[in-house]
């Protein structure tokens, strides 16, 4: 995601929490388990198997052509497991932690690890559906990485705290500005479309994650609109 050096300033509420999921070994001792560090622990291994495998990351990635023509409709999903380079999966993985730790705290203690899950997993479905369906018979688009779902679960933190303060670029920033910023760029460079970013994925993965919060827990609206007028 453009600004994927983005990190959760330590003094931010909840940053540092994992969220635990219970698993029995055969000794009868517990593992806690967070469900965002499984995620990132896939992501990267797949990522990492797909730098050196040309055929795997053809396999993944997501090409339009392969869904709508051969059905391939895994590729909705897997093309948000795999990356460009290092310093792409670096930047998502980096992001994800440290906002994914929080919002799987607040998602689980409502749906469950597993809502949690499916609310990524959706995530990276949703955010790339109009792209897909812009592209549906273009053999010359292809998509990768997990940017979209990413601003998805970054937004949903962005809804719950909006005055904890983030990095960008190691410069304190207040959680709603960065927001404002982001959505503002992500449409001025959608519209000129001039790089090579999805920035339709991260704009639909913002959306999806604000809309998945509150209908999950509509009073969010309210203690979002509270919590902006107290200015922090």
């Amino acid at each position: 995601m453009p600004a994927s050096s983005v990190g959760c300033d330590t003094a931010g509420p909840g940053t540092s929490m994992d969220v635990p999921v219970s698993i029995s070994d055969a000794t009868g001792a517990t593992l806690n388990i967070s469900a965002t560090l499984v995620i990132i622990a896939i992501t990267c291994v797949v990522s990492f198997m797909a730098f050196g495998n040309r055929k795997l990351l053809d396999d993944l990635i997501l090409w339009p052509p392969a869904i709508s023509r051969g059905k391939q409709y895994y590729r909705l999903v897997s093309y948000g497991f795999i990356h460009a380079d290092g310093t792409h999966l670096l930047f998502n993985m980096f992001t994800l932690y440290f906002f994914g730790t929080f919002s799987e705290r607040f998602v689980s203690e409502y749906i469950g690890t597993l809502g949690y899950v499916g609310f990524y997993l959706s995530a990276i479905v949703v955010s790339i559906l109009p792209t897909y369906l812009r592209n549906a018979h273009n053999p010359a688009y292809r998509s990768l990485g997990a940017s979209g779902a990413v601003s998805a679960v970054l937004f949903a933190f962005v809804l719950m705290q909006p005055w904890s303060t983030i990095l960008i670029f190691f410069i304190p920033c207040p959680a709603i500005v960065y927001a404002v910023v982001y959505v503002g760029y992500s449409i001025y460079m959608d519209r000129k479309g001039t790089d090579n970013i999805n920035h339709s994925a991260h704009l639909w993965g913002a959306a999806y994650g604000v809309l998945f919060m509150l209908a999950m827990e509509p009073r969010l609206f309210g203690v979002f609109i509270y919590q902006l007028l107290r200015l922090g």
